[in-house]
């Protein structure tokens, strides 16, 4: 007989139990489609092209992963066949001897019942032998040979767990990130319905002639720190943590965009704000995504989690350190782009006119930012995933949270970047 519930195969199964699972499985599937599929059909009824096409790399995303799902639950038993020396296998622990010890300890009752349920239980019934594995492979082939498995099947479960429970986190984050963006952008709208007022038009006459200085966007980035290459980056690093975006920068960046792409009495028809959100929603579709780069950082990432290199003290704070770099570039391209108004001429007629250039960014690629955004994104999720799955899989005094800052730096660092 059967060991216990949890061991029972399917031929000990009762059918309704197999086809109550089944069931359950495949309704979750079908209402999960359905509503990916209902927010699709919304998404082209409002013209969102751009979340549309960042709902099917969703899509894409989580066909992936069901792939690798697939790929580990079959390749769990092939994985865990390959054998290792105890000494190579010692080596490169996310926990130290001593902890282990104390683990083993604490579970040699629950390693008992582990392998009683592995046990192979012969049953003869009219002579006819019927061997039953209750759990895992019906032969140890690597502590035969006085080895152990590359990874145990335990452990494939539980990166199984992580993988998933890291691609949620990531859509999360990025759903979440455009949720933000949206809602801080809802303040230029009345901005931009200032743009077609009376006051406005006098306050901006095309005809009036004034020192690039004296302008509301001169008297805010052209001052005597900005003639020192090193004290500007200083200012333009605390800028982006008050009011990053100004009114006097928007209207200033609205302004350079009408001169340079539409009619020139364009100034009052053009919705910026407008422009600017469905830039947001395209930049969206790159963000979501997970490319190969991304995937190798991960795997790079479970490397560094070993003892002795206190990756919980450096680890979280790289994507801190790059979300900084960016804000403390935009605020620069944006100064640069002031100092290039005055090196034209001292005075301007109407409105400064800024013109941005791909010579402004880090390698003049501009899109460069963007991937350090979806890195700093899939990071975070990174390091929110990690905690929760330790968390779940071995509670709370695991060697994971062993020290107290470690659990507040990932958590921290994960909701201050958002």
């Amino acid at each position: 007989m059967a060991g216990g519930s949890g061991g029972r195969t399917l031929e000990e199964t009762p059918t309704w139990a197999v086809a109550v699972v089944c069931f359950a499985l495949v309704l979750i599937s079908i209402i999960i489609e359905h509503i990916l599929h209902m927010i699709g059909k919304w998404l082209k009824n409002k013209h969102k092209r751009a979340l549309y096409e960042a709902l099917e790399k969703i899509k894409s995303e989580l066909m992936l992963l069901g792939f690798i799902s697939l790929l580990l639950t079959v390749g769990q038993g092939l994985i865990s066949d390959i054998c290792i020396s105890k000494e190579i296998a010692a080596t490169w622990h996310p926990c130290n001897k001593k902890q282990e010890e104390k683990l083993n300890e604490s579970d040699d009752q629950d390693k008992t019942d582990t392998e009683h349920r592995r046990r192979l239980l012969t049953v003869s019934n009219s002579g006819v032998v019927i061997r039953r594995s209750l759990a895992g492979p019906s032969v140890d082939k690597c502590a035969a040979q006085g080895k152990v498995p590359f990874v145990s099947s335990e452990g494939i479960h539980q990166l199984h767990l992580f993988i998933f429970v890291l691609a949620l986190f990531h859509v999360l984050y990025c759903v979440l990130t455009l949720a933000l963006g949206t809602a801080k952008m809802k303040r230029w709208k009345r901005w931009e319905k200032e743009t077609g007022t009376i006051e406005y038009q006098f306050s901006h006459d095309p005809e009036r002639f004034r020192f690039t200085r004296e302008t509301s966007f001169g008297r805010r980035h052209l001052s005597f720190w900005t003639q020192n290459p090193i004290l500007m980056r200083i200012v333009c690093f605390f800028r982006q943590f008050v009011r990053s975006v100004p009114k006097v920068d928007y209207l200033t960046l609205r302004h350079g965009f009408i001169m340079a792409h539409l009619a020139p009495h364009s100034e009052t028809k053009f919705d910026f704000q407008k422009y600017i959100n469905r830039s947001l929603e395209e930049d969206f579709n790159v963000v979501v995504g997970i490319s190969p780069p991304i995937w190798f950082f991960a795997v790079l990432f479970l490397l560094l989690n070993t003892h002795g290199w206190f990756s919980y003290l450096w680890l979280p704070f790289i994507p801190l350190i790059i979300i900084l770099l960016v804000g403390t570039k935009l605020q620069v391209i944006i100064t640069k782009m002031g100092l290039r108004i005055q090196e034209r001429g001292e005075v301007v007629k109407g409105v400064p006119v800024v013109e941005p250039g791909d010579d402004l960014f880090w390698f003049n690629r501009p899109r460069l930012i963007l991937y350090l955004i979806n890195f700093v994104l899939f990071q975070n999720a990174f390091q929110l995933a990690f905690f929760a799955c330790t968390w779940y899989e071995f509670g709370s005094k695991s060697c994971f949270h062993e020290h107290v800052e470690d659990v507040v730096i990932r958590i921290s660092m994960g909701w201050v970047q958002t």
